[in-house]
C-alpha cells in the first residue's frame, strides 16, 4: 500500500515541480514581478516533494527490498545492479534533489530583486528536477498507469 502511494504521489511532485521549474524560468525570461502566486508554486513543490520524502522513507524501510538487504548485507546490495538501484541510487539521489529544492527555496527568499528571486528557484529547482527524472524507475512508473 505504501509503495503505491509514493508511486502515485510522485506523480504530483513531478507535476508540480515542472510547474514550478517553467514558472522560474518564465518569470526569469520575461523579467515579470515574483508575486504570491510564485512563491505558493514554489512552496507547493516544496511541500509535496517532503510529503514524498516522508512516504518513501516509510516504503524503503517496509520494503522487500530493505529485507534482502538485511540479509545478504551492503557488499552483496553493491554488486547488484537490481538492488542497487532501489536500495542506494534512487534514495541517495532522491535525497540529494530534495535537499537542492530545499535550498533553493531558502535561498530566494533572502533575495530582494525578483529576478534574483526567479533565478535561484529556476537553477535549484530544474537541477533537481533532472535528478528526480534520472532516477525514477520507469519500467514500474509505466506499469502502473
Amino acid at each position: 500500500m505504501t509503495k503505491m502511494i509514493h508511486s502515485y504521489w510522485a506523480y504530483l511532485v513531478l507535476l508540480i515541480l515542472i510547474m514550478a521549474v517553467v514558472n522560474a524560468i518564465i518569470g526569469l525570461t520575461s523579467k515579470k514581478d515574483f508575486k504570491a502566486k510564485d512563491l505558493r508554486i514554489s512552496l507547493f513543490a516544496l511541500i509535496t516533494a517532503h510529503i514524498q520524502l516522508i512516504i518513501g522513507f516509510i516504503a524503503y524501510y517496509t520494503s522487500l527490498y530493505y529485507e534482502t538487504m538485511r540479509i545478504v548485507g551492503m557488499g552483496e546490495v553493491m554488486k547488484n545492479s537490481e538492488l542497487r538501484k532501489p536500495l542506494i541510487e534512487h534514495p541517495l539521489l532522491i535525497l540529494i534533489a530534495i535537499a537542492l529544492i530545499t535550498i533553493g527555496f531558502s535561498k530566494h527568499k533572502k533575495k530582494t530583486a525578483d529576478a534574483a528571486k526567479f533565478k535561484t528557484l529556476a537553477i535549484y529547482y530544474t537541477i533537481a528536477l533532472i535528478l528526480i527524472l534520472a532516477v525514477i524507475p520507469w519500467d514500474l512508473w509505466f506499469a502502473n498507469l
